[in-house]
């Protein structure tokens, strides 16, 4: 187990420590549950923006619904680091390393891994899921 005495080399007490994230509130890693529920609000924007595009058939058109989230999500993560759900929820999607801004070619790379669903579903001992260890982000919390 992580933090435990004698776990061996690279354990660490809390999720994002061996990223030098703090071990709470602003610039820590974001829990599973804010996550969740950004991708939601996310996903619910997709599903009304389509419902006016094509009215009561937005229930036959799963992928006018899945386009217009990933366009939701992907330009805005790559612009400016959030999604409308994941500015509301307190988090933002960070690039490890030196890059300032997660950019154009990881943000399309992530938001079609979590598409796939698994991705994001499993998870190393930082948060991480697939989708994040691909493209080398992590989602970190703006406010406490």
């Amino acid at each position: 187990m992580p933090g435990s005495p004698g776990a061996g080399p690279g354990a660490t007490s809390w999720p994002g420590e061996r990223f030098g994230l703090p071990a709470d509130g602003v610039g820590s890693v974001a829990g599973f549950g804010r996550r969740l529920a950004a991708l939601t609000v996310d996903w619910l924007s997709g599903y009304l923006i389509a419902a006016l595009f094509t009215g009561p058939e937005v229930v036959s058109a799963p992928f006018t619904v899945l386009g217009i989230w990933f366009l939701l999500t992907a330009v805005p993560v790559a612009v400016f680091g959030a999604s409308a759900g994941m500015t509301a929820l307190g988090i933002r999607v960070a690039s490890i390393g030196s890059a300032a801004v997660v950019g154009v070619p990881r943000a399309l790379a992530r938001t079609a891994l979590v598409a796939m669903v698994v991705p994001p579903l499993v998870r190393d001992a930082d948060g991480r899921g697939w989708h994040d260890r691909a493209t080398r982000t992590m989602v970190v919390r703006t406010r406490a």
